[in-house]
């Protein structure tokens, strides 16, 4: 290649640049057009938004909302505990009912566990140890006594004795 056709390709690269910079920086911009497009009021917005399938609230509408929420959440609240009262004071006492028959030679310890077996006491040295503190070891009447599980142990003793 000769330096003249080089200069000459050169010459033609600068000046197609030059075009295409002209262009660029003076032709029309697109942000520009879409900048300059109409602007929308306040009202076309939240109807654009809205047939879009927004909801627009304004700050104070929405503070209103949460406390709204807030109150029935408490209200709810409340109502659980109620709820949960109420199953307490339904529940159902299981109530035992025997009738237990002391035979001549049983001690009180023999009569405290048949208590328990009968699910009317708890505790069968409990029972001996109340017997013994008030003295009715030796006082044991033989015959059949009707006791439930209701009757605290001073009337269990004293049904019995």
């Amino acid at each position: 290649m000769k330096a003249n056709s080089i200069r000459s390709f050169a010459f033609g690269l600068i000046v197609a640049a030059g075009v295409c910079g002209g262009v660029y920086l003076l032709g029309p911009s697109e942000t520009a057009s879409t900048h300059a497009a109409e602007k929308l009021s306040v009202e076309e917005m939240k109807s654009m938004l809205a047939t879009e399938g927004y909801v627009i609230q304004t700050e104070e509408e929405w503070q209103i909302q949460l406390a709204t929420i807030e109150e029935a959440e408490a209200v709810e609240e409340i109502e659980e505990a109620e709820e949960t009262e109420e199953e307490k004071e339904v529940e159902e006492k299981i109530i035992y009912r025997t009738m237990l028959t002391v035979s001549p030679g049983m001690t009180s310890i023999d009569v405290g566990k048949a208590l328990v077996r009968a699910h009317i006491i708890d505790s069968a040295m409990e029972f001996y140890n109340e017997v013994e503190k008030r003295g009715l070891a030796n006082e044991l009447r033989p015959g059949t006594f009707d006791v439930e599980s209701a009757m605290t142990l001073e009337e269990v003793i004293a049904t019995i004795f």
